[in-house]
């Protein structure tokens, strides 16, 4: 767990969220963006999503 918590520019598909939680946990996108789908149905995962987006910085260039 050595990466910070920065979305990247690369490798992303929406916002770079579930691409930011991937690389700071070391765990597949697939499982990430999964678990933000799963949520999202049964629970309030889109909220949290756009909370992430707004709070995880953006990788420097």
């Amino acid at each position: 767990m050595a990466h910070t918590l920065t979305r990247p520019r690369r490798g992303k598909i929406l916002a770079g969220v579930c691409a930011a939680l991937s690389e700071r946990f070391g765990i597949p996108k697939f499982l990430v963006r999964l678990g933000f789908i799963l949520f999202g149905l049964f629970g309030v995962g889109e909220i949290a999503y756009i909370a992430l987006w707004i709070i995880i910085p953006k990788a420097p260039a």
